[in-house]
């Protein structure tokens, strides 16, 4: 491969992973097959330890995806709650909780929801396991037990999905609030096993939605990395 070439797929590359967000409100137009099956197989060529590939895909649409958002929205609702990768606010450090404290006031802020309206955060919630009104979403499953290094293997899955549907044209919102309700996802799908790792909502960005306006920064390389010589 010649310097030229290097520069030219690198810069394909930045424009893909730099362009790449998260969409928190849809049109309801459905993906075409086709292209559903593309992108599900170029995520298939992530990366895994000793080519193991610990990870399992449910994809929901049409009349499934009707009935799990209502499932979903049930169990929310009564607080019936099943998560298997255990999750605790404390496990942030501060620097972390000031990201998303300045996250979450661009949010709250571009949908118009004030700082100490907690009946309406919650209320936004809620909805957001309707899945922002996406008309697909896909549940990453950890094949095995919910261990740190298989859920590793299935983050590379995740992001290498979450670029592929980048590269078709297809936006997504990866949604850690659907892990919450692990069995009632595995019930409504008929998945037997598995541990549910993250969903991700997907299909076309509604661009006249404010919400989708909202944009984050990433902390300086010097950061976040250091080289060693």
């Amino acid at each position: 491969m010649t310097g030229s070439d290097r520069t030219e797929l690198s810069g394909c590359a930045e424009k893909l992973i730099r362009g790449r967000r998260a969409v928190r409100a849809f049109r309801p137009d459905a993906v075409p097959p086709d292209t559903l099956r593309a992108i599900f197989s170029l995520a298939g060529a992530a990366p895994s330890n000793s080519n193991t590939q610990p990870w399992r895909v449910e994809v929901a649409g049409g009349a499934a995806r009707d009935r799990l958002a209502a499932a979903l929205q049930a169990a929310h609702a009564a607080q019936r709650t099943s998560v298997d990768f255990p999750y605790d606010d404390g496990m942030y450090s501060a620097v972390q909780r000031e990201r998303r404290a300045a996250f979450g006031s661009q949010l709250y802020g571009a949908l118009g929801i004030g700082r100490d309206d907690h009946a309406a955060r919650t209320a936004y919630d809620a909805e957001s396991l309707r899945f922002y009104g996406a008309p697909h979403v896909a549940f990453l499953f950890v094949a095995g037990p919910a261990d740190a290094r298989l859920a590793a293997d299935a983050g590379a899955y995740l992001q290498t999905l979450l670029l592929a549907m980048t590269a078709y044209g297809v936006d997504s919102c990866p949604q850690g609030l659907l892990s919450f309700y692990a069995d009632t996802v595995r019930e409504e799908l008929g998945v037997p096993d598995g541990q549910l790792l993250v969903g991700v909502s997907f299909g076309y960005a509604d661009a006249a939605a404010p919400v989708n306006r909202v944009t984050t920064e990433r902390a300086a390389l010097e950061a976040t990395t250091t080289f060693h010589a």
